[in-house]
């Protein structure tokens, strides 16, 4: 496959999953209690690292956000997009990273999926820790945890679960580059 084809691949691939990111929370927050809890988001970013690499990971990640913040008032810009700006941003990079790092096995899927959630979280939790200090607001442990884990935890369950099974259905269909194509 040539460089153009694999370059057109990789955009069309990330503007698919950039798309997800701006519809996927209109469809999840119709779920009264728990729609927003699903992270709905993040779904998509993650897919882009492991379909993309991580460059496309990272972008997708970085601009969703603010691009959704700007587009539809959610997250609300300030603290809650930037903060996601980062975490998503680490989502996609760390995955598409250790994705292509790791040998093609279904494991590697979930250890780069896992990986990519933990770093992203402790990464957002520094953004919001950051940002809320500059402004003069507390950013406590407790905060953290309330945000990162418990509330988060239909959607680590859900992003467990569906991440990687889209990932190998991709993999079965022939629709996701090798690991040298994907990242070349």
């Amino acid at each position: 496959m040539n460089q153009n084809k694999k370059k057109l691949i990789r955009l069309v691939y990330a503007a698919a999953c950039l798309a997800l990111c701006m519809v996927l929370p209109l469809i999840t927050g119709q779920i009264p209690e728990i729609g927003k809890r699903l992270s709905p988001m993040h779904i998509p970013v993650f897919l882009c690292g492991f379909l993309c690499g991580w460059p496309w990971g990272l972008a997708v990640g970085a601009i969703a956000p603010i691009l959704r913040s700007a587009l539809f008032g959610m997250p609300a810009m300030g603290p809650d997009a930037f903060s996601m700006m980062f975490e998503l941003a680490t989502y996609g990079a760390v995955a598409g990273i250790l994705y292509r790092a790791l040998p093609r096995k279904p494991w590697s899927i979930f250890v780069s999926l896992v990986t990519a959630m933990i770093a992203g979280r402790l990464v957002w939790g520094a953004a919001k820790w950051a940002m809320l200090g500059l402004s003069g607001m507390p950013f406590t442990f407790e905060m953290f945890l309330s945000g990162a884990i418990v509330n988060a935890i239909p959607g680590i369950i859900v992003h467990i679960i569906l991440v990687p099974l889209i990932v190998l259905a991709l993999n079965r269909a022939g629709l996701v580059l090798n690991n040298r194509e994907a990242h070349a």
